[in-house]
C-alpha cells in the first residue's frame, strides 16, 4: 500500500513552465473498482487506456494550453486542499501521460514530437512481440462494419431467451457426453496421430474464429467498437484473434465481465452442437472432425481461456471481479516494492496497491503467475522441440535471453547506477549476492527426501489362465469359483453338437475302410496299401475327436485358488478354442509388477530404495509393504497387464497399432516387488496400483541437473 507522496518536489521546475493539456480526442468514464470511483482515460485513435483517481482528474481536466502546470496546480491545491495530488505525483502522472501519447502541445513541434513517441510507442510493442514469441499478434483488418451489419440479427441471441437456449443446449450435450464417456476416451488415443494432424487444426481454427467473433458481436451489442482483426501465432500456430479491449471502457463491471466470457460461452456452444454431430455420425471425417471441435473448445477454454495466471480470457475476468486493472504490470511493481522496501531498506519505495487487499492480491498473483510461466513456456519448448529441434533450440536460446540474460543484466545495472538506491546501494548488493548464495547453497548442499512413483499390477507367483482347448458352449460349473482346486479337478462343462456328428461319422467311415480292407485281401491285393493309409488317417482323426471331446471338460492344471471374472455370464456362452475361461492362482506368494521409465531406472540402479509400498487403484488408504526388489536388466516393450495401457484407462502410453493394448508406445524396465502383506489375497491378483519407492535423501540441484541431462539424451540425443 502506497504512502502520500511529498506534497513539493525538486524536480517540479521541469514540468511547472510547461502548457500542456489533455488531447482532444481522450474520452473520460467513471468506473468503479473495488467500490471506489475511478476515471478511465481512453483515445479510440491509439486505443490506448488510463485510469486516474477523481482528484488527479480534476487537475488534468483543468490543463489548457494558456495555462502552465504550475498555474493548474495551484488552483486545484487552494481548492483540494486535502486531495490535491503533490507534485511528485503530478510528475509522474505527467510522464506516463507523455508516454501514452495522451498530452498534446500548443507548439508547431508538437507533430513531429507526436510522432518520434509515436515510432518510440511502435518499438516497444516490437521488442513485447519479440519477447512474446510464442503468441506474437499481426493485425490484418477492420470487422467494424460487418460487425454492424450482422448485430441486428446475431444481438438476438444476447439477451435472456438466448442464455435459457445456451443453458438448454449445453446441458444435454452434457449427458449425451457422459453417455458416450468410454468411446470419447478410446478416440482421444489417436488425437496427436499424424492422419488426425490436419482435422485438429481445422477445428481449432474453426473454434477461435467463432470465439473472437463471440467476443467482438457481445462487445459491439453493449456500445464499444471492435477495429482490429488479425492473425495470432499461438506456439507458432496461426488462428485469428479480434481487439475487442473497447471493453474496458463500459462503466458497468457485468458488460465487461461478459465480454471476457463471450469466446468461452461461444466455445462450449459450439462444442455442445459439435456432440451432437459426432453422436449422431459414423466413422468419417464428418465424425472425427466434430470430435476434434469438441475436445479444442472444451480443452482450450479449461486449460487456456478460464486461466487467470495467462493473459487470456480469465485473466481480464478476475482482474475485473477483484477490481484491479493490468494486474500482470502492477504485481511486477508490487514485488519489486516489497524488495525494495524490505530487503534493501528504502522505506519511501511506493508500490500500486492503493489497499492492503489489494497489495495481497498484487502479490500473490505476481508470484503465481511467475511460477506458472516458467513451467508453462518450460513445457512448451519441449513439445517443440519434440516435432521440430532447430526450432526449439533458436526458441531456448530466445527465452534464456530473455528470461535469465536479460534479468541478470537489469537487475546488475539497477544495483549499480539506479539513483532511488543512493546511499543503500551496498545494503541492496550485500542482500542480492547473500541471497543468490543463499539459493545456491540450499539447493546444492541441503538434502532432501527422494522419492518417485511408477505404475504396476499385483499378481500371484504362480497362476496360470484357464483356456478351452476346444470350442463349445459352456453347460454348467463344476466346481464352485472362489474356492481352492487340486489338479485335474474338472471345472466346466461344455457342449459341441458338431464333435458328436463328426465323431459318429469318422467312426462309420472306420468300419467301411475295414470293410473294405477285408474285402481287398480276398479280391484286390494291391488295394491294401492305400486302404490302410486310410484307415490309419481315420483313427487318427477319430482320436482327435475323441480328445476335443474330453476337452469339452475342462481340468485344472495346478492347484489353485480359482478365479472366473463374469461367473453369472458365463454358462450358456459360446468359447471359441483358446479363449480364456478364469485363471488359477497360488496364493502363496504375490508381486508388484512394476512398469518403470527410463529416467527412473537409472535412480533405481544407482541408489537401491531405502524402502517401497503399494498402493491399490480405489484403495488408497492401504498400503501394501513390499520386501525384496528385483531389477529385470534390459529393455522392455510388453506390458504385464492390458490394464496398465491407455487402452484399458490405464496411465501408460501404448502403441497405435496395438489392438490388445499391451504394446508401450517407449521402452520400460520391469520391476518386481514381493507383497509382503496379502491380505486378501483372492481379491489381489490383477489389481493394478502405484509402488512408491524412497531412495537415499538428495540436493535438489543434482537431482534436476540430472534430469535435465537425461531429458536431453533420451529425446535429443545430446
Amino acid at each position: 500500500m502506497s504512502e502520500a507522496p511529498a506534497t513539493f518536489s525538486e524536480s517540479w521546475y521541469r514540468v511547472a513552465s510547461q502548457r500542456l493539456a489533455l488531447r482532444s480526442t481522450v474520452r473520460a468514464r467513471r468506473q468503479l473498482f473495488r467500490g471506489e470511483r475511478w476515471i478511465v482515460l481512453e483515445d479510440p485513435f491509439s486505443n490506448q487506456f488510463f485510469r486516474v483517481r477523481p482528484e488527479v482528474y480534476e487537475f488534468l481536466g483543468r490543463l489548457r494550453p494558456d495555462r502552465t502546470v504550475e498555474e493548474v496546480w495551484k488552483e486545484c491545491f487552494e481548492r483540494f486542499p486535502a486531495t490535491a495530488p503533490g507534485q511528485e505525483a503530478v510528475i509522474r502522472i505527467l510522464a506516463q501521460l507523455y508516454h501514452s501519447n495522451l498530452l498534446q502541445y500548443p507548439m508547431a513541434v508538437d507533430a513531429a514530437e507526436l510522432f518520434r513517441r509515436f515510432e518510440k510507442t511502435r518499438q516497444r510493442e516490437i521488442r513485447s512481440r519479440l519477447l512474446n514469441i510464442m503468441f506474437a499478434r499481426f493485425p490484418l483488418l477492420d470487422p467494424d462494419r460487418f460487425l454492424i451489419s450482422t448485430l441486428p440479427w446475431i444481438g438476438k441471441l444476447i439477451s435472456p431467451a438466448g442464455a435459457v437456449l445456451w443453458m438448454a443446449v449445453v446441458g444435454w450435450a452434457l449427458k449425451v457426453a457422459a453417455d458416450h464417456a468410454p468411446s470419447l476416451r478410446d478416440q482421444a488415443q489417436s488425437v496427436i496421430a499424424p492422419d488426425n494432424l490436419f482435422l485438429l487444426y481445422t477445428g481449432l481454427v474453426i473454434v477461435k474464429t467463432l470465439h473472437e467473433f463471440g467476443h467482438a458481436y457481445f462487445c459491439r451489442h453493449f456500445g464499444g467498437e471492435v477495429h482490429v482483426m488479425g492473425v495470432l501465432l499461438m506456439i507458432f500456430t496461426p488462428v485469428p484473434y479480434m481487439d475487442a479491449t473497447s471493453a474496458w471502457g463500459f462503466r458497468e463491471r457485468s458488460k465487461r465481465v461478459l465480454v471476457g466470457a463471450a469466446g468461452m460461452i461461444v466455445e462450449l456452444f459450439v462444442a455442445a452442437l459439435a456432440t451432437f454431430v459426432w453422436a449422431g455420425t459414423g466413422v468419417g471425417v464428418v465424425h472425427n472432425l466434430a470430435y476434434n471441435i469438441m475436445l479444442v473448445a472444451s480443452v482450450s477454454t479449461l486449460l487456456f481461456n478460464l486461466n487467470p495466471l495467462l493473459r487470456f480470457d480469465g485473466y481480464y475476468i478476475l482482474s475485473d471481479l477483484i477490481g484491479i486493472p493490468n494486474l500482470t504490470q502492477r504485481s511486477m511493481q508490487q514485488l519489486r516494492m516489497l524488495a525494495e522496501r524490505h530487503l534493501f531498506g528504502l522505506r519511501k519505495s511506493e508500490g500500486p496497491a492503493t489497499s492492503r487487499s489489494e497489495a495481497v492480491w498484487l502479490s500473490v498473483f505476481g508470484s503465481c503467475s511467475g511460477i506458472y510461466r516458467v513451467f508453462l513456456f518450460a513445457g512448451i519448448l519441449l513439445v517443440i522441440a519434440d516435432q521440430f529441434l532447430l526450432l526449439g533450440l533458436i526458441m531456448a536460446a530466445i527465452c534464456a535471453v530473455v528470461w535469465l540474460a536479460t534479468p541478470i543484466v537489469r537487475l546488475s545495472t539497477y544495483l549499480a547506477s539506479n539513483p532511488s538506491l543512493g546511499r543503500h546501494r551496498p545494503r541492496a548488493i550485500a542482500v542480492t549476492l547473500a541471497l543468490v548464495s543463499l539459493v545456491l547453497v540450499f539447493l546444492q548442499f541441503i538434502p532432501f527426501p527422494s522419492h518417485f512413483r511408477a505404475p504396476g499390477v499385483i499378481q500371484s507367483r504362480q497362476w496360470m489362465e484357464l483356456h478351452s482347448r476346444t470350442a463349445g458352449r459352456v453347460t454348467r460349473l463344476l466346481a464352485q469359483p472362489g474356492g481352492y482346486i487340486k489338479s485335474g479337478q474338472p471345472l466346466v462343462q461344455m457342449e459341441n453338437p458338431e464333435i458328436e456328428i463328426q465323431l459318429t461319422g469318422a467312426r462309420a467311415g472306420l468300419v467301411e475302410v475295414e470293410t473294405r480292407i477285408r474285402q481287398a485281401l480276398h479280391e484286390s491285393t494291391p488295394n491294401l496299401k492305400p486302404l490302410e493309409s486310410l484307415k490309419s488317417s481315420m483313427t487318427k482323426t477319430i482320436e482327435r475327436l475323441e480328445r476335443e471331446r474330453s476337452d469339452l471338460t475342462v481340468r485344472a492344471s495346478q492347484d489353485g485358488l480359482w478365479l472366473i471374472p463374469e461367473s453369472e455370464g458365463l454358462i450358456g456362452r459360446w468359447m471359441a478354442k483358446g479363449g480364456v475361461i478364469g485363471a488359477l492362482i497360488n496364493t502363496n506368494g504375490f508381486q508388484f509388477q512394476a512398469t518403470i521409465l527410463q529416467e527412473d531406472g537409472d535412480r533405481l540402479f544407482h541408489q537401491p530404495p531405502k524402502t517401497a509400498e503399494v498402493r491399490l487403484s480405489g484403495e488408497a488408504g492401504r498400503r501394501l509393504g513390499v520386501g525384496a526388489i528385483r531389477v529385470i536388466p534390459g529393455e522392455q516393450r510388453q506390458l504385464p497387464s492390458a490394464a496398465l495401457g491407455w487402452r484399458a484407462g490405464g496411465p501408460v502410453p501404448t502403441a497405435t497399432k496395438d489392438n490388445e493394448g499391451r504394446q508401450a508406445a517407449e521402452p520400460f524396465f520391469e520391476v518386481n516387488g514381493d507383497v509382503t502383506d496379502p491380505a486378501g489375497a483372492a481379491l489381489l491378483h490383477g489389481r493394478a496400483g502405484w509402488i512408491r519407492f524412497d531412495l537415499p535423501n538428495e540436493p535438489l540441484l543434482p537431482r534436476w541437473i540430472r534430469s535435465l541431462r537425461q531429458l536431453l539424451q533420451t529425446r535429443y540425443q545430446v
